[in-house]
């Protein structure tokens, strides 16, 4: 049987606690987080699972401060990021969070390397600096001889480590990935694995991933599941 995710025995980046979050569905109440509480501690792995519609995106929504909870709170780092007026949350995701999506969301009109110099541009990092960064991430995702390609000239999996390094370039303490590998085949998928969790574990980077994959399962420190708008602890295959 499941344990409530209590708290990690490392420090926790992320605390959840007593997290619900409901809908209006045409004049009827959807309850999709009920009293979620549970940690993720400071340089963890952790993988969140459930059925499709259990609230794993959702969650994630939360967490990253894209929406507000119903109730209870989300804090990161000791910041109730739930309580920050828009402006705030929007400033603290641009400085303290990365993500990494399944359909990549490169800007088609910047190149390779305009893409992971964005959020170092967006928090106010530009010039040679900004750039040896930017490169040397391509570099360590095996991707600096296509700085100057436009995304649409890459393969999936290619896109995807872009992803990654645009993902690290602000050099945030919390990585979200949504399905990291929900748009690839099986052996690009586990080549963005390997090199996504390289590089988190090389920085001591939080990292927390939805999916449904069970390669991205077994890298995990940590696995949560959401049953019944709760967040419980699922015990690891030995």
């Amino acid at each position: 049987m499941p344990e409530p995710a209590d708290a990690s025995p490392k420090t926790p980046l992320i605390e959840i606690d007593r997290l619900g979050k409901e809908y209006d569905e045409g004049g009827r109440r959807r309850v999709v987080l009920d009293g979620a509480t549970g940690s993720i501690g400071a340089g963890e792995i952790a993988v969140l699972v459930g059925r499709s519609g259990s609230g794993k995106s959702t969650l994630l929504n939360l967490i990253a401060g894209l929406d507000r909870p119903s109730s209870g709170a989300v804090r990161i780092g000791g910041v109730e990021i739930s309580a920050l007026a828009d402006r705030e949350r929007t400033l603290f995701r641009r400085h303290r969070i990365g993500f990494v999506f399944q359909f990549f969301n490169l800007i088609p009109t910047l190149t390779v390397e305009e893409n992971v110099l964005l959020p170092l541009e967006l928090t106010g990092r530009r010039g040679r600096e900004a750039r040896d960064r930017a490169r040397a991430l391509l570099d360590e995702v095996g991707l600096g001889d296509r700085g100057a390609d436009f995304p649409d000239r890459l393969a999936g999996g290619e896109q995807q480590r872009v992803a990654v390094a645009r993902a690290l370039s602000h050099d945030p303490p919390l990585l979200l990935a949504d399905e990291p590998t929900g748009n690839l085949d099986l052996e690009t998928g586990l080549q963005v694995l390997e090199t996504l969790d390289r590089l988190v574990k090389q920085r001591g980077k939080t990292l927390l991933m939805v999916t449904h994959s069970d390669e991205v399962v077994g890298l995990a420190d940590r696995v949560l599941r959401i049953e019944a708008g709760r967040l419980v602890e699922q015990a690891r295959a030995s």
